[in-house]
C-alpha cells in the first residue's frame, strides 16, 4: 500500500475552507480531478458514521462515483473520511487538514491505502487539479 500528501495554500480562513469542502451545493462547484471534468452530483452527511459521495462526469460521458463514510470531524479543523471509487470493496483513508496560516490556511490531504504507485500517481494529479479548483472558487 501507498499513500500520498498534496499541500496548498488558500487565502481564506479555515472555517471559509471547511464549508467549502463539506457543502454540497459548494463541492459541485470545484471539485473536478481533471481537466473537462465536471462534479455532476455531490451529497454530504456531516456526521459521524454519515456518508458522503462525489459524482464525476468525464468528457467522454462517463460518470464515476467516488464515497465514503465520515470517521472523524473537527470542524474546521480536520476531516477523516474513507474512500472508495465505482464498485470497490476496499476502501482508502483520506485525512484533510485545514491549518490557519497568517494568509489563510493551508490545506493538506494525505491519502492512504492506495493500491500501487500508479494508483498513486493518478491520485495526486487528481488532488492537485481539485485543490486548483478550490483555490478558484474561493478566490
Amino acid at each position: 500500500m501507498t499513500s500520498l500528501i498534496v499541500r496548498k495554500r488558500l487565502p481564506a480562513a479555515p472555517e471559509r475552507v471547511f464549508e467549502a469542502w463539506t457543502r454540497p451545493e459548494q463541492i459541485r462547484r470545484w471539485f473536478s480531478p481533471g481537466k473537462g471534468v465536471e462534479c455532476c452530483g455531490a451529497e454530504v452527511d456531516l456526521r459521524v458514521g454519515g456518508r458522503w459521495r462525489i459524482d464525476n462526469r468525464f468528457p467522454d460521458g462517463s460518470v464515476v462515483t467516488i464515497a465514503g463514510e465520515f470517521e472523524s470531524i473537527e470542524p474546521p479543523h480536520r476531516l477523516v473520511y474513507t474512500w472508495r471509487i465505482g464498485p470497490a470493496t476496499v476502501s482508502e483513508r483520506v485525512t484533510v487538514r485545514f491549518e490557519p496560516r497568517p494568509d489563510g490556511t493551508e490545506v493538506v490531504v494525505v491519502h492512504e491505502g492506495l493500491t500501487d504507485p500508479k494508483s498513486s500517481e493518478r491520485h495526486e494529479q487528481g488532488w492537485v487539479s481539485c485543490m486548483s479548483g478550490l483555490g478558484a472558487f474561493l478566490q
